[in-house]
């Protein structure tokens, strides 16, 4: 899936389910969501993860850092390219980010947003001419609405809000301030 389309489907349908095991999988495949973020397995498992994803006809995003057997390293990504067929991944590596946009793979850069270090370091990313993400992805999602327009402003990527969003109050908080989508394993929200 190309960049572009990747970015239409993250926007068409901003509730992103995120899956943490085999349950959160299988009813994720019900939903009406069309993006699912992979945040459990192992090397062995993840090729039939991202296969189960893709039969149901949804985009299927890695988050490599928390597939057990897999490093920070490229051959992460040239294993998830060549071995799965997963759209794209999440890391919170941007050393990933030039690798995996030459394999052909949907990025997205996840930052944990604790204190201003976490904004420098969005600014830094924004500024500094490598290979941009095609999406920042901000943790806790339930941030304050002006911090989501802080990032917004420093950063010429658009913004995924994940972690902690568990209402319809706090997605809309997410999207009317700024966010293009939200991410969250929350069950319920998934069918919003």
């Amino acid at each position: 899936m190309l960049c572009k389309e990747f970015i239409e489907k993250v926007e068409d349908n901003p509730i992103i389910a995120a899956i943490k095991d085999d349950e959160g999988l299988q009813t994720s495949l019900t939903t009406e969501t069309g993006v699912i973020f992979i945040l459990y397995g192992d090397i062995c498992t993840i090729p039939d993860i991202v296969k189960k994803i893709k039969d149901a006809g949804k985009t299927a995003m890695v988050h490599v850092d928390l597939i057990n057997g897999l490093s920070s390293k490229d051959i992460a990504l040239d294993f998830i390219r060549q071995s799965t067929e997963a759209d794209g991944i999440i890391t919170t590596k941007s050393n990933l980010i030039p690798h995996a946009k030459e394999l052909g793979l949907n990025t997205i850069l996840r930052y944990f947003v604790l204190d201003s270090m976490a904004l420098v370091n969005i600014e830094k990313g924004a500024r500094n001419g490598v290979v941009q993400p095609d999406f920042i992805e901000f943790l806790p999602g339930i941030i304050l609405p002006e911090m989501i327009r802080k990032i917004n402003s420093i950063s010429r990527v658009p913004v995924i809000a994940g972690g902690l969003i568990s209402d319809k109050s706090g997605v809309m908080n997410a999207l009317s301030n700024g966010a293009v989508a939200i991410s969250t394993t929350n069950q319920k929200v998934w069918f919003l």
